[in-house]
């Protein structure tokens, strides 16, 4: 039989639950990195909470390993990429802890503005003078919530209960879904920022999201704010809160997650973790305590052992990484990743927020079954705003979280191409088409974007610039990457009038960073640069 190994301590119900199944189930709980890369290579599937990492080295000893499983939200422990190349399928269970962290968040804004934790540890030294832990009301205050996803929404719900003002910001919902909230959606972080008493953080972890909250940010708070994190370290300057708390900027903070963590399993004596945060009193610490209640570790302990069976019985399930096919599935898999290339394009170009997703099917494709394609646009949108764990079976309801209508339609009809799928975003200002097709079988291509026609086959690393329709333009693009040693594979110009705007896809070898993308903007004539990925 197949042999699980489960290396952070998980409930009983999953691991009995498995043996019940016939699986050789072992629970090295805690073990360390070095001695799992001697073993991995044993084992057909691995489960995990937050504490190990199942990296590229893991994988690459794993050889017999054909699931990954998470048992709690998130997969940022995982090494999704590296697991598709080798076939392993990921799972995890997104939906298991939803309650507990939010409750916890919760729990964790009480505590920082009635000074709990505090008071606590001063009576454990018989230290009883009250007046040390004068704290605040919650009752009227600003509560900001970044992130308005369903632990965010729980959050906010809870905190209107206890009569708070709600304000929020998430770029990738509607007016509408924050008014069912009763929540006032706010344009950007900064004006959040400076009108809330409390900032609790519920957003998914991405290179976007590090330092979100940093030295400007902080400064820009009003003064004797709190900061509550319950969702991923990083996300907090650690530094930068640290000097805020000291001058008296941020009055307190609660934090459930930390940059660099502990050991969890070591015990006081062993522990050598340090963290300059931990001397502040102002500042709460717990040790990841988000999804740790009975409820959540036996549904989620369950729920991923479970899915971990049955990709081991070779069942299809909904895995990070693996979408439900159906018909041929070597011949509709172009068509597949076309669908979520075109999905990714939109918040990689652009930031307002998107009212309505149509796909619009044309030419042979019209009478081929399209759902798979349909869920690839929504997954390739929706991961472009950070959405780590969206498959191809959860992407329509996460879609419709974030108040985004979807609508597939077909036309038979279609001149140039044989086939065709084109992605309307619509919103309010104006609707943005985006369209593709599959040349030869499997060959891709972008042939309209944003209204301007090209031919231009999707790479790693793409640069997308509009700019004035002037000579000069292109030498001046092509110097500024060449003095940056950028190489440039490929390149797509398309106007739509002579003498007004012109568009370009630049296809580049290595991917270029701020700085370089600053200079092409500096570029005069460059009206907008972005990067796309593909």
């Amino acid at each position: 039989m197949p042999k699980i190994i489960i290396t952070d301590k998980m409930s009983s119900n999953g691991v009995d639950y498995l043996k019940s199944k016939g699986f050789e189930v072992d629970t090295p709980y805690g073990i360390s990195h070095e001695d799992l890369l001697g073993v991995i290579g044993q084992y057909d599937a691995i489960i995990v909470r937050s504490a190990t990492k199942v990296k590229q080295d893991i994988i690459d000893k794993g050889v017999n390993l054909k699931a990954a499983g998470r048992a709690g939200n998130g997969v940022d422990n995982i090494d999704v990429p590296a697991c598709t190349k080798h076939g392993i399928a990921v799972v995890n269970t997104p939906e298991g802890n939803i309650m507990a962290a939010a409750e916890m968040s919760v729990a964790l804004i009480f505590a920082v503005f009635r000074n709990v934790a505090q008071a606590h540890h001063a009576a454990k030294m018989n230290d009883f003078r009250r007046n040390r832990f004068v704290g605040e009301e919650l009752e009227g205050k600003t509560a900001g919530v970044i992130g308005l996803g369903k632990i965010g929404s729980i959050v906010a719900r809870k905190l209107k209960g206890v009569g708070m003002t709600v304000i929020g910001y998430d770029p990738y919902i509607t007016e509408e879904r924050a008014a069912s909230l009763g929540v006032e959606r706010i344009a950007t972080i900064d004006e959040l920022l400076r009108r809330a008493d409390l900032i609790t953080l519920h957003i998914p972890k991405s290179p976007e999201s590090r330092n979100l909250i940093g030295a400007r940010e902080l400064n820009l708070c009003r003064k004797g704010v709190r900061i509550v994190n319950v969702a991923r370290g990083g996300m907090v300057d650690e530094k930068a809160l640290y000097d805020a708390i000291v001058s008296g900027q941020v009055a307190g903070a609660a934090l459930d997650v930390q940059e660099v963590e502990p050991n969890f399993n070591k015990s006081p004596e062993e522990q050598d973790y340090k963290n300059p945060l931990l001397d502040l009193e102002q500042v709460t610490f717990t040790p990841h305590l988000g999804a740790s209640t009975k409820e959540a570790n036996l549904n989620c302990s369950l729920d991923v052992a479970k899915m971990v069976e049955a990709v081991l019985n070779g069942e299809l399930v909904a895995a990070v990484n693996m979408p439900p096919m159906s018909g041929d599935m070597k011949a509709m898999r172009p068509y597949i990743d076309l669908a979520e290339k075109l999905g990714s394009i939109y918040y990689q170009a652009e930031k307002e927020t998107v009212q309505r997703i149509e796909v619009i099917y044309s030419g042979d494709l019209a009478d081929k079954p399209t759902r798979q394609m349909t869920l690839a646009v929504v997954k390739g949108f929706l991961c472009a705003t950070g959405s780590a764990d969206v498959n191809y079976v959860n992407a329509e309801l996460k879609l419709a979280d974030f108040g985004v209508d979807l609508i597939e339609s077909r036309s038979s009809h279609l001149d140039k191409y044989t086939n065709l799928i084109t992605v309307r975003f619509v919103r309010r200002d104006r609707t943005l088409d985006v369209s593709g097709t599959v040349f030869a079988k499997d060959s891709i291509r972008i042939v309209d974007f944003f209204g301007y026609r090209m031919d231009f086959e999707p790479t790693p690393h793409v640069i997308a610039l509009q700019n004035r329709d002037v000579p000069g333009i292109i030498g001046k693009v092509g110097t500024v990457l060449g003095e940056n040693g950028i190489n440039i594979a490929a390149m797509q110009w398309s106007r739509d009038v002579s003498g007004e705007k012109a568009v370009s896809f630049v296809s580049i070898d290595s991917a270029a960073d701020d700085a370089i993308l600053a200079k092409l903007k500096a570029i005069p004539g460059v009206l907008k640069a972005s990067r796309l990925g593909f």
